[in-house]
């Protein structure tokens, strides 16, 4: 048996921050997505530490350098949203987040000119092609490989929850799905996305991504795209369940959310507590009841089948993380939490715009103005 070297990751003391936000690009006349990141990078001087180039041309990354608070994520996001607007208003493009764009079609759209890029459409084929879709990606710092493990295993549970409250993507190439989120079903079918293989320890994930390598499944973790993933040159956990959401303000929400559950979870680590693996067909059990119904769902949270109502949990977890929230300045930004759990998320908003206007680019047009006003259209 070969044996494998342990992956060296660089420490982080603190559970810092760092946020990557994808941009969906728009023409401002015909409401469609628009190939004009190679335009607004040139205009820019090229890629920034702020805003990078995604897969494919209708599409741009905004992102934070290290942040301690959800104050310092606030300010990058912000700073990174108002250049990129600055470049784009005047060439006529209008920027959105959400999981997918409500008709965009994904075939034919002109990917990025980057070797990487080039690559994964090479090897994903049609899967590749289809990755016309918008999520918010969290790292957290870990210490060191070992706990990254072990809180991977303490949040996975939690992640359908997070995935739940995010949901923003109910169409795709112009169809309702019935879906509230319809870039996990795209995504997951791609290999080596969805979701994660479980470890006991850093060593053992070392030894799979080892054989992953050796036997050309993988050229490096980056093609790891699972829900959760250790991010050992930053130090990080790597969350990328959620959908993109539309407004800054349900950003810094859905950041504040995943910032006060780390620091729960990691209180019980650092008392003793060992998060073994979870249950994998909970999770794709969870997972799928996010997928199809959003935060109107019950969750089967034990083996016995015992189940608690989407809108519960979070209930229950924020008041279990009340005083770290009051602790790490993150209090003031969980309220909009409430809205996304009791019927006022993305995917109602929408389907709710598309009832009013009986279009769908008047769907595009109100996650246009969402993200404009930094305020979700009451339904």
């Amino acid at each position: 048996m070969i044996d494998f070297p342990v992956l060296p990751f660089t420490p982080s003391p603190r559970m810092t921050l760092g946020v990557e936000v994808e941009i969906q690009l728009i023409d401002w006349r015909t409401h469609d997505l628009c190939p004009a990141a190679p335009r607004i990078l040139e205009a820019l001087g090229g890629e920034t530490d702020r805003i990078k180039a995604e897969i494919f041309q209708p599409m741009l990354e905004i992102n934070t350098g290290i942040c301690s608070s959800i104050g310092d994520v606030e300010r990058d996001l912000a700073a990174g949203l108002a250049t990129l607007r600055s470049v784009a208003d005047p060439m006529g493009v209008d920027l959105a987040v959400s999981g997918t764009h409500a008709f965009g079609a994904y075939d034919g759209r002109l990917i990025y000119p980057s070797e990487r890029y080039r690559w994964v459409l090479q090897q994903r084929q049609w899967f590749a092609q289809r990755l016309v879709i918008f999520g918010l990606h969290v790292h957290v710092g870990m210490r060191d490989g070992d706990h990254a493990i072990s809180m991977m295993n303490a949040v996975t549970p939690y992640l359908p929850l997070l995935l739940a409250l995010s949901a923003s993507s109910p169409f795709w190439t112009g169809a309702d799905t019935g879906l509230a989120s319809a870039r996990t079903a795209v995504f997951e079918s791609v290999p080596n996305a969805g979701a994660p293989h479980f470890f006991r320890d850093w060593a053992q994930f070392c030894r799979y991504v080892g054989r992953m390598e050796r036997s050309k499944s993988i050229s490096s973790l980056k093609d790891l795209w699972w829900d959760v993933r250790p991010n050992p040159t930053f130090g990080t956990l790597e969350l990328r369940i959620c959908d993109g959401l539309p407004t800054l303000r349900e950003t810094l929400a859905m950041v504040g959310l995943i910032q006060c559950l780390f620091a729960w979870l990691d209180e019980q680590h650092q008392d003793g507590r060992r998060f073994d693996p979870p249950s994998w067909p909970l999770y794709r059990e969870n997972k799928w009841r996010a997928v199809r119904w959003g935060p109107e769902t019950e969750m089967a949270w034990t083996e016995d089948g015992d189940t608690v109502h989407a809108r519960d949990l979070l209930e229950r977890r924020l008041r279990d993380v009340a005083p770290l929230a009051a602790r790490l300045g993150a209090e003031s930004f969980l309220a909009p939490l409430e809205g996304l759990a009791s019927g006022r998320g993305s995917f109602e908003r929408q389907r709710e715009a598309f009832r009013t206007t009986r279009a769908l680019a008047g769907v595009t047009d109100s996650l246009v103005q969402e993200l404009k006003t930094d305020q979700p259209l009451l339904l």
